[in-house]
């Protein structure tokens, strides 16, 4: 497949899946426009009204709770209305915790040297020569091996002697 097949071939892909996305939020579209209707069909309903055509008068109601919390008025009835600055809590204690929980206690206060060596100091040197004595073990063992069958040829000729030796002497004997 030469680039140029595959770059194709990965628009076409990018195309379709952006195609997917688009009609996903289409759906999605007309199922909040769906659902906006049915909330203000049942406004309708339950004012008899809707909502743009109410009287001023609810409007202005809602506004009777106006809090002023940032706005010093000079009329004194909307003074009254203003709410009292609030003081920041304080933090200080939240952050000695947190600190606190921050900075863990030390387990071990003094590093004692002799549990950081180690207990036999050549250890890696052992380690090291181990692989060279398991291969001087196997020579030694054919040598071994070898040794005791050179004995035992030596011994059948010599054994053989004997025996032919002692048949000599019974044939001399008889």
């Amino acid at each position: 497949m030469t680039s140029r097949q595959r770059y194709t071939r990965d628009l076409i892909m990018e195309q379709q899946a952006t195609s997917a996305l688009q009609a996903q939020a289409l759906k999605r579209k007309e199922k909040l426009k769906a659902l906006r209707e049915r909330q203000l069909h049942g406004r309708e309903q339950a004012n008899g009204e809707p909502d743009c055509k109410r009287p001023v008068e609810e409007t202005e109601e809602r506004h009777r709770d106006l809090k002023l919390r940032n706005y010093t008025p000079e009329d004194e009835e909307l003074k009254e209305r203003q709410v009292p600055k609030a003081k920041p809590a304080s933090v200080e204690d939240k952050v000695k915790d947190q600190l606190e929980a921050a900075n863990p206690e030390p387990v071990i206060e003094e590093v004692d040297l002799a549990n950081l060596a180690p207990r036999k100091p050549d250890w890696d040197l052992k380690r090291d020569v181990a692989k060279k004595l398991e291969k001087l073990e196997k020579r030694t063992q054919k040598a071994i091996a070898e040794l005791i069958r050179e004995r035992l040829k030596g011994s059948e000729t010599e054994l053989a002697f004997a025996v032919g030796s002692v048949t000599t002497e019974e044939a001399d004997s008889d």
